[in-house]
């Protein structure tokens, strides 16, 4: 091999040493940032563990808050709020009923004809609409009348359920924000959750307010109940099955409620019950205690929110702030290693995952 030939063959070898040097520190960098990213899960996953320890010691504490709520009023960060609804479905109800159920940043109309036997739902419809999202912080007078409009909508398309002379159409109304009730069709709010923030709202009747918008529109109905979605839901299972005693919503927010035993509700004494029972809105959104496993997303986020130190138990497990703690998993993983690339400015909007 003459010399020519040497250089290039030398040649030729360095460049493809510098090459394998250069694809093997992109793979080790690679590797290395790869094990940020891991190290970022496993601490999550560390701080979300729930031993059944732990789990135990949330159960006691969560009892704990139920007997004060259950015992005083403001005793309790869980506020046990009585609904006034003593008996459930039997399944022995007949007839046509309408339901309104504003719950997130949805609401539903439904019309529902029953008929008698349990379990036997006849027919039904529904009318799922979002709520727009400049209305969540508007006034009252327009979010209902956004609502009533609607309402009015559904029913004039329903031609075949016009009321008896002398009837009205009743409706069941399903709130599912904090609300202090003085009977089944009335009670106040007590305050917005899961993003609402309509201030003129805050310790009006919820029913009186709907009321008004529905005459305003000309609709001839009236608000007969007025209830949780959570009691909601509870009386939905009790009408399928006499055994339900309990009722729990995961969704944009998450809440529970179950029917406790009359003398049990302390702060209710001198109520007269024709059961012997009521349901209880237990409002465990805002349940809090040192067992809960925190971890910084959480505390990070709760400090950004609109309502810093409420609704901690929420904004750990449902659906309105889920989607927030994973954007802020993410972002960190971005910060810590460059795996996935640029970091994307979407990753700095707040609640973008949804």
């Amino acid at each position: 091999m003459g010399k020519v030939g040497v250089a290039l063959a030398a040649g030729s070898a360095v460049a493809a040493c510098v090459v394998a040097a250069v694809m093997v520190g992109r793979r080790v960098r690679r590797r290395r940032g790869w094990r940020r990213v891991v190290r970022v899960l496993e601490e999550l996953e560390d701080g979300c563990a729930t031993p059944v320890g732990r789990l135990r010691q949330v159960v006691d504490a969560m009892a704990v808050e139920m007997h004060a709520g259950l015992a005083s009023e403001g005793g309790s960060k869980l506020k046990m709020l009585l609904t006034y609804v003593h008996n459930l479905p039997t399944g022995n109800e007949k007839g046509i009923y309408y339901a309104l159920d504003l719950g997130g940043t949805n609401f539903r109309v439904l019309r529902v004809k029953l008929g008698g036997q349990r379990s036997v739902i006849i027919g039904h419809d529904v009318v799922r609409q979002p709520i727009p999202q400049h209305l969540m912080t508007s006034t009252t007078e327009e979010l209902f009348d956004f609502i009533a409009a609607s309402l009015k909508d559904f029913v004039e398309m329903e031609d075949d359920s016009e009321p008896s002379q002398g009837e009205k159409r009743e409706l069941g109304f399903t709130f599912s924000f904090p609300v202090k009730q003085f009977s089944f069709s009335s009670g106040i709010l007590i305050k917005w959750t899961k993003g609402f923030s309509i201030q003129d709202m805050v310790g009006r009747d919820v029913s009186q307010c709907l009321q008004q918008a529905i005459h305003r529109k000309g609709l001839d109905m009236r608000v007969s109940a007025l209830i949780n979605d959570t009691v909601g839901t509870m009386s939905l299972g009790h009408y399928h099955d006499e055994d339900t005693v309990a009722a729990v919503i995961f969704g944009t927010g998450t809440n529970a409620c179950y029917l406790e035993r009359a003398d049990a509700i302390i702060k209710s004494q001198g109520l007269l019950s024709t059961s012997g029972g009521m349901v209880v809105n237990m409002e465990w959104g805002n349940f809090w205690s040192s067992h809960l496993p925190r971890t910084s997303y959480d505390v990070d986020l709760d400090a950004e929110s609109p309502n810093p130190n409420d609704q901690g138990f929420e904004k750990m497990i449902s659906g309105m702030y889920l989607g927030d703690i994973v954007r802020r998993v993410i972002l960190r993983m971005s910060q810590e290693s460059d795996v996935f690339g640029p970091i994307s400015s979407k990753l700095y909007v707040p609640f973008i995952l949804r």
